[in-house]
């Protein structure tokens, strides 16, 4: 329906369409489609705030997405508008909506960046496996590069080779801590 509403110039009905969609799905998909549809009839301002709205209700209500975290932050990472998504994900967002945060704040925000890695290396300090030694490495990896960001590179030196002490017996992560030049 929303194809022949576009391709007829029908624009409001696209987003009323929209709108509706997302008003029942409150997916992260149906955000999309809504913005889409908001940008090119040149309301999106207005339809963010109320879709942003509901977001937060769910949010309070806690409803949270597929993958537990709020769908508020999915949205809020998607439109690019970091400085809202953190303030949003506080006690709120899921380990994947956290590291997409920082991957996408290290630059601009590195310290709160490395706070985020630094605890997820924690989680995967206990689990085992291939899987969590790369994930590991990777998230080193970033807190290295937060560190050089800060310009606090001998605090990360120290790190690793507390976390490398603590961890010896786990050869195959040293190995891939290896491999990755860490």
């Amino acid at each position: 329906m929303c194809a022949r509403y576009t391709r007829t110039g029908r624009k409001a009905e696209t987003v009323a369409v929209r709108r509706d969609r997302f008003l029942a799905e409150r997916s992260l998909a149906a955000y999309q489609h809504l913005r889409a549809a908001a940008r090119a009839a040149d309301c999106w301002e207005t339809e963010r705030a109320a879709a942003l709205a509901a977001l937060r209700e769910d949010t309070r209500q806690e409803r949270g997405g597929r993958h537990r975290g709020p769908v508020l932050i999915d949205a809020l990472l998607d439109d690019g508008d970091l400085d809202t998504a953190w303030r949003e994900a506080a006690d709120r967002a899921d380990d994947r909506q956290w590291q997409r945060l920082a991957d996408l704040s290290r630059e601009t925000r590195p310290a709160d960046a490395l706070a985020v890695y630094l605890r997820l290396v924690e989680l995967l300090k206990g689990p085992t496996g291939d899987r969590v030694y790369e994930q590991m490495a990777r998230l080193l990896l970033d807190v290295r590069s937060c560190h050089r960001s800060l310009g606090t590179e001998d605090e990360f030196t120290t790190y690793l080779a507390d976390l490398r002490a603590e961890l010896k017996r786990r050869r195959k992560l040293i190995t891939i801590l290896d491999r990755h030049g860490l």
